[in-house]
């Protein structure tokens, strides 16, 4: 990534722009709100945080998780948002109905999704990435008709994607589809991640808002080290957005910031290790 493509970093003791993220802890630092911070954070932005859940997880896998009272995530959105005003706001493991539709009601209360000043991108985090359920059954129809209506940018998984839609997404005839059928629902822009499709030599991810087909293409990177991927992508997102790029350019920016990412994971415990933004520490631009 080059110096003139990161985002401007703010000047020492200059107030950042802000993101809002609303998702889940992990404990093992590599997903959640711990990812989406760290990404926040490295993009010179400040980051919020409203917890939706606390999940018990480590590189292995999650072995359980405590939901926060929808209530109590609500007013931590509305108290941030109130005070301290933000640019951009995400969202991801959101648990259960009750705190889906809870956050589709503060959001729409606070002026927060597609077609507001506050664009909203919404990462439909359905299960971690070693198939353990982060999302109650029940709660899919929410996320189909509360949450992804107030997108600006939806961005699910291919498992996601399937869990949704019901698109089996193998190929690029299938990820267009995917990605119509998501933007049916609602989203101003839905991205279709191809990371996931192990078939294929590159990673393409689709972008459309009803017009145009866009993509986004990267090489394959070997590494076995991508805990954290969905979230780091989605969250940078948000920091471009909240900069004013549109959304086909801060689409771009997440591609090249997650690539980045995944390039500089590493070895962590006895599982996968997380995606590492940590490689911005050795860049420079000019604030």
């Amino acid at each position: 990534m080059s110096a003139s493509s990161l985002l401007p970093l703010p000047a020492p003791g200059e107030t950042p722009r802000r993101v809002l993220t609303i998702a889940g802890t992990d404990s093992g630092g590599g997903a959640g709100i711990q990812a989406d911070s760290r990404t926040i954070a490295l993009c010179g932005l400040h980051a919020c945080v409203a917890v939706a859940a606390v999940t018990v997880q480590n590189t292995v896998g999650v072995s359980g998780f405590h939901e926060i009272p929808p209530q109590i995530v609500a007013d931590q959105v509305r108290t941030v948002v109130s005070d301290i005003g933000v640019g951009a706001a995400k969202t991801g493991m959101l648990a259960s109905t009750e705190i889906i539709e809870a956050v589709a009601d503060v959001a729409l209360e606070l002026g927060i999704g597609r077609d507001t000043a506050v664009p909203l991108v919404v990462d439909p985090v359905s299960a971690s990435m070693h198939g353990d359920s982060l999302l109650h059954a029940d709660a899919l129809d929410a996320v189909r008709h509360r949450l992804i209506p107030l997108a600006t940018v939806v961005t699910p998984n291919l498992d996601e994607v399937r869990l949704i839609t019901g698109i089996d997404v193998i190929d690029d005839a299938t990820a267009r589809a995917a990605a119509e059928a998501l933007h049916a629902l609602g989203a101003q822009w839905a991205v279709v991640k191809g990371g996931h499709l192990r078939t294929s030599s590159t990673s393409t991810d689709l972008l459309y808002d009803g017009d145009r087909m866009l993509e986004f293409t990267s090489p394959r990177l070997p590494t076995g080290n991508d805990h954290g991927g969905g979230d780091t992508l989605a969250a940078a997102i948000a920091c471009a957005l909240a900069h004013g790029r549109s959304v086909p350019d801060a689409v771009a920016f997440g591609k090249e910031w997650v690539t980045r990412s995944l390039a500089a994971a590493y070895d962590l415990g006895a599982g996968h290790g997380p995606v590492s933004p940590l490689w911005r520490l050795h860049e420079s631009v000019d604030a």
